[in-house]
């Protein structure tokens, strides 16, 4: 059993355990949910990859295999 404490700030770690069971990383968002008896369902809130279709608009023109090497090439390793 995986057991948290609560500090002064109301804030818990979630055991390692329980992250690598749910997946979780630094960053990620977590919903709770209540029923009516007082029970406390703690789910992460992940995307599928379907949701990101139509984030970034297609190309006016087809991109060549060359084109994008090209920008890879000269804008890939920017700091």
């Amino acid at each position: 059993m995986a057991v948290a404490t609560i500090t002064s700030k109301g804030q818990i770690t979630i055991p390692r355990e329980v992250r690598i069971l749910l997946g979780l990383e630094s960053g990620d968002k977590v919903d709770f949910s209540f029923d009516s008896k007082g029970k406390v369902t703690f789910i992460p809130l992940t995307k599928k990859l379907s949701s990101l279709k139509g984030l970034v608009p297609k190309p006016k023109e087809p991109v060549s295999l060359e084109s994008m090497k090209a920008t890879v090439k000269t804008r890939g390793a920017r700091d």
